[in-house]
């Protein structure tokens, strides 16, 4: 059997496309910048503040799909230890995390030395730097340091939902029922048609879990061994969720978790669309996300300083901020995020603990 591919080209694609909406999003919606050019694009600024940001269901999606490709390949938890699990995707998530945060800080200090703007956030205490670091940030109702952090943990509280869930299922059912995939679907089915509505939840993962569970069950249902009912099945809840209750938000996450389980079943997930550019800013993805928005706040502050008002040089000052962002986050992703230093510091530190424990155990027995 040929080794499963590490890049899915369909996936890396998506993320390419909706990690530049993100960024144009909050280009369009932050800073004085676009209020400046928002004359010259009206429709196009207007479009980008208010629809773009829809492309994080995409994130959800993807994120719910890629869960259960590596948890539970064939819906049932093949992981021993949840705790150690979900542990693992918070060093995952929190370090290259923890390095933007530290980022973001720096960059709203110098975007404050040149413009006094609601954008900006304040300066940190160490508190609001505390939660933020342990993810804690939405439920503790702090400020936050930086745009879209709320998604980083979203994104864990809803891998350990899944995790939890599955060990649960795998618990009860002991191989004789498989439970994974109905429980999933449950829970699936009771955000789509319950605690999506109600924003009140919207700190919670089970706010977001219609989406990422339509990825989940996406995967699963593309199983090409599969008969096609389970597909179905999938597209008819979501169609039925959203005649009750229309959410652009929802609509994206549906159709983007039928692309990618009719892509896998038709067999072309892994090459299609294919081509170098769109899997490297699919693999850079996560680092634009991470620092774009420091990035977007300088330039904003200094278009500001220099040409307070002028709707051509902040329309440039906007491109020029986008494209700084991608080049950000390719420098950040490769010292940073692939690199992983702190985990490299960690490790060591684990490997100079095992050798002098050896080291002391050897002596002793001579």
């Amino acid at each position: 059997m040929s080794p499963r591919p590490s890049r899915l080209a369909c996936v890396d694609a998506l993320k390419a496309v909706s990690s530049q909406l993100i960024v144009l999003h909050h280009l369009a919606f932050y800073g004085p910048m676009s209020d400046a050019a928002q004359s010259l694009a009206p429709g196009l600024i207007g479009w980008l503040s208010d629809y773009a940001r829809i492309a994080v269901q995409v994130f959800l999606v993807i994120s719910g799909f890629l869960a259960a490709r590596s948890l539970a390949p064939t819906g049932r938890l093949t992981v021993q230890s949840p705790l150690t699990t979900v542990w693992h995707r918070y060093q995952k998530l929190v370090v290259p995390y923890a390095a933007a945060i530290l980022v973001a800080i720096i960059g709203a200090a110098i975007a404050r030395t040149w413009m006094h703007h609601d954008s900006i956030p304040a300066a940190p205490h160490l508190t609001q730097v505390v939660a933020h670091i342990l993810l804690l940030h939405n439920i503790l109702d702090v400020d936050a340091l930086s745009a879209g952090v709320w998604y980083i943990a979203i994104d864990l509280q809803l891998f350990a939902l899944l995790v939890f869930a599955l060990w649960l299922a795998r618990a009860v059912s002991r191989d004789v029922l498989p439970l994974g995939m109905p429980l999933v679907a449950v829970l699936a089915t009771a955000s789509l048609f319950w605690f999506n509505r109600d924003a009140s939840w919207d700190i919670w993962a089970i706010y977001f879990f219609g989406a990422y569970g339509m990825g989940t069950l996406a995967y699963w249902a593309s199983n090409p061994d599969r008969s096609p009912v389970a597909l179905i099945t999938l597209g008819a809840i979501g169609m039925a969720a959203l005649v009750i209750d229309f959410r652009l938000r929802i609509a994206v996450a549906l159709a983007t978790a039928l692309i990618l389980a009719i892509s896998r079943r038709g067999g072309w997930l892994e090459q299609w669309p294919g081509g170098r550019i769109a899997a490297y800013f699919g693999k850079i993805s996560y680092s634009v996300f991470l620092v774009h928005f420091p990035v977007c706040l300088v330039v904003n502050a200094l278009v500001f300083h220099f040409a307070p008002g002028e709707p051509v040089l902040n329309a440039l000052g906007m491109l020029v901020a986008w494209l700084a962002s991608n080049v950000a986050g390719a420098v950040f992703h490769r010292y940073v995020e692939a690199a992983n230093p702190l985990h490299t510091v960690f490790e060591s530190l684990k490997e100079s603990i095992h050798s002098r424990k050896w080291a002391r155990g050897h002596k002793h027995q001579a």
